[in-house]
């Protein structure tokens, strides 16, 4: 995927397999039960969005169990990331995972989007498996940055959301993931000026 990474971060990303896989056991975070299947459909499929980032601040919305936000943060300490979701649990995990990681470049927040407010925009915004195209943007334009970015993973061409996307500029990029064997695609949304 020609990302470099040191040795300390690749220990610290298994460190956050390890207790994802401990929390799942209570908290049922993810349907994902097999170690390869979680370093592939987990891990590399976050870090697939990193080239695409922009700026110094991320909102990562619906990040659930931390994902794509924690394995971000680990990979682009010189960024912030805040981690968004509504489900009381999946944020404790994240709260928790952010701890013992030892990411003093993540913040988490337990709330709906609609409701979410902050005093600063982001220049990049996270979403994987949120939403449609046309309420992620319709949620989430209002908390960019000038010049910032939506960036949806999805997996197939969502070609009907697309149409639906009205004052946008999209870019859609082809993802090709290490081990995974469909479609993954990144739509790069702006606001139109």
């Amino acid at each position: 995927m020609n990302i470099a990474y040191s040795a300390k971060q690749l220990t610290r990303l298994l460190e956050f397999l390890g207790l994802l896989q401990k929390w799942n056991r209570v908290y049922n975070l993810t349907s994902i039960d097999s170690p390869v299947e979680r370093v592939r459909l987990h891990l590399l499929d976050s870090l697939a969005v990193l080239p695409y980032l922009q700026g110094t601040s991320v909102l990562d919305v619906g990040t659930g169990a931390g994902l794509p936000g924690l394995p971000l943060a680990l990979f682009s300490p010189d960024r912030k990331f805040t981690l968004l979701d509504s489900n009381a649990k999946k944020t404790r995990f994240v709260r928790q995972a952010t701890i013992e990681l030892g990411l003093a470049n993540v913040n988490v927040v337990h709330e709906r989007i609609e409701s979410f407010r902050t005093s600063n925009g982001f220049d990049s915004i996270l979403a994987r498996a949120f939403a449609n195209l046309p309420e992620l943007t319709g949620q989430s334009f209002r908390l960019l940055n000038p010049g910032g970015v939506i960036l949806a993973q999805k997996g197939k061409l969502p070609q009907e959301e697309l149409k639906l996307l009205e004052n946008a500029v999209v870019e859609v990029f082809s993802l090709d993931i290490p081990g995974i064997d469909a479609e993954r695609h990144l739509i790069a949304i702006k606001v139109r000026t």
